[in-house]
């Protein structure tokens, strides 16, 4: 018999459930489940990995959640979760505002609760059930008895329709559970009501119930044998096939049945989101698109109109136009016009602020002035940014200071679009080794000191070899292996991994919409004050065409910002760092000379080894230098190729004459994402858009078939083309190196000009950019005192706190000498236990 799960929550639900989506789809296919509802807690955090999991295996993904209610103060009902199901796409909207309107009022994280009155409100398109254990119908029969439970009933159909509230069904061998599925099938029938059998899923299978039972101590704060009742009382929780569910209810058929007929209404799917990128105000005139236009023409006369190269002028023009036209065509002006509005609205309000990533390829974002590398100049590929076949939003990255300057363009963003209208993206935090380690030991009732020494025997970093195992670090923290508890809390954690822990924002990532946000996806406020976070984190967005915006906060953007503001105070001068006197002798002395302490980027030990070897000369070898030192690289043997020959100890050599052009410039070795997408595209004749599709197939973790389909494809082009089998061998191994990571040269370019403004700075305003450095603690690899004693090594004369001479923050004095020269005077920050309140005052 066919059976719908209607009833299922996911590990999203947040330490009250303990399947992730992916493997309740994996066994809803299985069991010949042909479609599920994900009903979440107070959200639909799960839905879209959800969505994907089933596409992927041709299952129909329900879209819900359970939301809290509680109308105690009113008289109605005291909290309990209401199990909506989104029949429509109004539906999806009313749920989605429903849910962002209460918990944009909760007080504290998880105690947001609807009212009926707004349940009622947001009642169209949303199918209710009357839920399990938690449920409103449950809720009512112990408050008073039957008459209440009829009464609440009633309510439901009041605000729902009787053809949208279904009378629901579980059965988990639990005698109170039946005396209430009595209670329910006598009102449904009473009402003329469906009933609707689910088993109400925390789990995909009976094994994961002991996972379910420690992540329910760990939310309540207490040890297995603490969480006495709270815990299940059996496994019966998990995801019963059609046959099971048909016996299970033997003598309710229709029960089962109308998970077929409902599943069949519920025709709203993620997939018809509806979500569109606001429309950019342009002049009535106008359309964005030749309003961009026009904004892209007078930067490319800011840019290129000064060049005396006409070449370069030429080929400017021609690739604006390229990517203007495929900008035009994939209905991309709007995006790139709010990214252009940021840019300009930082210029206004004197913030720095500077484009990277693979926007960096772009010539329209070079003109639009929203980065600083010419993409033209430096030939870089523009097909690593936007291509037509990669099927996705381009995505650009801004650099912005750390702290108060960050936060005013995030504010802009809100005030210009809505409280509803903009979010930042969320970050899911997951169960890794550690965090997994610690609690779970604490619900097993492990002492501190053993949680310690296990915690210490962790590093907190990724895995740096097979040998890097859970069992490994167990046996260093000097457990015994072969104790039966040991072994089960080891088997947990290793199960714990990646589980959902709780949710948070992410680090700048933004979206705004046309219209209602929270009619997108729910929102709800995040920790910081003034902050709304969307319940998707980044991925989730992109699977789904919203368009996130990055505004992220750079320690050394800060450095910068203040060093110019100080170098205006106490040099009396004024520095553009788009002007720069290019490659400074002095500038690039110190660099080989390992003299990079406070320098962005160059300043770590791996960094400084490679230096001297390196021997950086001009704008480009820093280029190089920021993408060395990268696990690609690494992983790739490429490292010891390159300084050899930077040396003169290797020949410059190419795997094939074809790849001269595209590797001479870094002496033969590949050193960026774009080098290696012009190897597939000149080697198997790939377009920029497939060669990008390999580049992601080759960074996928999850998609082995998918890799070795693309290297099925790159093998055939290659045989076709008569490229000899060793060749392509190194080809392949060339390219997967960029699945360990790899800079895009356009990223590298844009970190290289922070490298060398900050080397500059560093070098000829060594008293303000000690000052900025100071002022920024803690970021960076050394010490305070450290920097300090740097500058004063360079002949930087410092003036240490004096109550009466120093601010809260490092500031500059002139010395009383002949010619007076900038000194530092270290400021109030830095008396150990002084509050800022009493330093500023």
């Amino acid at each position: 018999m066919e059976y719908v799960e209607l009833h299922a929550q996911s590990a999203f639900s947040f330490l009250g459930a303990a399947s992730v989506p992916e493997t309740l789809a994996k066994v809803c296919a299985a069991r010949n489940i042909p479609a599920i509802g994900l009903l979440d807690q107070d959200g639909v955090y799960g839905s879209p990995r959800m969505h994907m999991a089933a596409q992927s295996l041709g299952l129909r993904a329900h879209v819900g959640a359970e939301v809290s209610v509680d109308d105690a103060l009113f008289g109605e009902a005291a909290r309990c979760r209401y199990p909506l199901l989104a029949e429509t796409r109004t539906g999806y909207q009313n749920l989605c505002r429903l849910i962002t309107k209460y918990k944009l009022r909760q007080n504290h994280k998880g105690q947001g609760a609807a009212t009926l009155a707004e349940l009622e409100e947001h009642a169209i398109g949303l199918v209710c059930l009357t839920g399990g254990s938690e449920g409103p119908l449950t809720e009512a029969l112990q408050r008073g008895g039957y008459d209440e439970g009829v009464r609440t009933v009633e309510q439901m159909v009041r605000m729902f329709g009787s053809r949208n509230v279904f009378v629901e069904l579980q059965r988990h061998r639990n005698r109170q559970q039946e005396a209430r599925n009595k209670a329910a099938l006598s009102i449904a029938r009473t009402l003329h009501l469906p009933l609707l059998a689910t088993n109400g899923v925390a789990y995909a299978t009976p094994r994961e119930r002991e996972l379910q039972d420690v992540l329910t101590a760990i939310r309540l704060h207490t040890t297995l044998e603490g969480a006495g009742t709270n815990l299940q009382g059996n496994a019966e929780r998990h995801l019963r096939s059609g046959r099971e569910m048909a016996e299970l209810f033997a003598d309710l058929p229709e029960a089962v049945h109308n998970t077929i007929q409902l599943s069949g209404r519920l025709q709203f799917q993620l997939k018809d989101l509806g979500y569109e990128l606001p429309r950019y105000p342009v002049p009535l005139c106008k359309s964005m698109a030749s309003f961009l236009r026009e904004r892209t023409k007078e930067g490319w006369e800011r840019r290129y109109g000064h060049k005396t190269e006409f070449g370069l002028k030429q080929r400017a023009r021609r690739q604006i136009e390229r990517e203007l036209a495929l900008i035009e065509k994939l209905d991309l002006a709007g995006y790139f016009l709010i990214v252009w509005d940021l840019v300009r609205f930082c210029g206004e309000q004197g913030i720095l602020v500077q484009g990277r990533g693979s926007a960096a390829n772009s010539a329209v974002c070079y003109s639009l002035g929203i980065t600083i590398v010419d993409p033209v100049g430096m030939d870089l590929l523009f097909e690593r940014f936007l291509s037509e076949e990669r099927g996705e939003w381009p995505d650009i990255d801004l650099d912005l200071p750390s702290g108060d300057q960050r936060e005013r363009v995030i504010q802009y963003l809100y005030s210009k679009y809505g409280r509803h209208g903009a979010a930042m993206t969320a970050n899911v935090t997951t169960y890794r080794e550690r965090s997994a380690s610690r609690e779970i030991g604490k619900v097993l009732g492990l002492s501190e000191t053993t949680l310690s020494e296990i915690s210490a025997a962790i590093s907190p970093f990724e895995w740096k070899s097979p040998t890097e195992t859970v069992e490994q670090h167990f046996r260093q923290a000097g457990l015994n292996l072969s104790n039966t508890k040991v072994i089960k809390y080891l088997d947990l954690v290793v199960r714990m991994q990646d589980i959902p822990r709780n949710l948070s924002q992410h680090s700048g990532g933004m979206i705004v919409c046309q219209g209602q946000l929270d009619a997108v996806v729910p929102l709800e406020p995040a920790t910081m004050e003034n902050r709304i976070v969307a319940q998707w984190d980044k991925d989730d967005c992109e699977d789904f065409g919203i368009i996130k915006f990055d505004v992220l906060g750079l320690g050394t953007m800060a450095v910068l910002e203040e060093s110019l503001e100080l170098i205006r105070d106490g040099y009396g001068e004024d520095v553009d760092l788009a002007h720069l006197p290019a490659d400074e002798p002095a500038v690039y002395a110190a660099i080989q000379q390992v003299d990079t302490i406070g320098v962005f980027q160059i300043e770590s030990r791996a960094q400084m080894i490679s230096l001297p070897r390196t021997r950086p000369r001009c704008f480009y070898d820093l280029v190089k230098q920021e993408a060395i030192i990268r696990p690609g690289p690494i992983q790739g043997d490429f490292v010891n190729p390159y300084i050899l020959r930077v040396l003169g100890k290797q020949a410059i050599t190419y795997p094939h004459p074809l790849l001269e052009p595209i590797l001479k410039r870094t002496l033969g070795v590949p050193l960026f994402q774009e080098q290696i997408l012009k190897v597939a595209m000149v080697m198997a004749d790939l377009t920029g858009g497939e060669a990008e599709q390999l580049r992601r197939a080759m960074g996928s973790k999850r998609s082995v078939a998918k890799v070795q389909a693309m290297e099925s494809l790159l093998r055939a082009r290659m045989t076709a083309k008569g490229i000899a089998p060793h060749v392509q061998n190194e080809i392949i191994r060339l390219i997967q190196a960029v699945g360990h990571y790899m800079f895009p040269e356009s990223h590298a370019a844009s970190f290289a000009g922070l490298t060398y403004s900050s080397a500059y700075l560093r070098e000829h305003y060594r008293a303000a950019f000690t000052a900025a450095i100071l002022n920024q603690q803690p970021m960076g690899f050394y010490s305070p005192d450290t920097i300090v004693r740097d500058a004063q090594h360079h002949g930087l004369r410092v003036r240490y706190i004096d109550v009466n001479s120093s601010a809260w923050r490092c500031t500059l004095e002139q010395s009383n000498g002949l010619i007076p020269k900038p000194m530092l005077r270290v400021g109030l920050r830095y008396v150990k236990g002084l509050r800022k309140s009493a330093g500023e005052g």
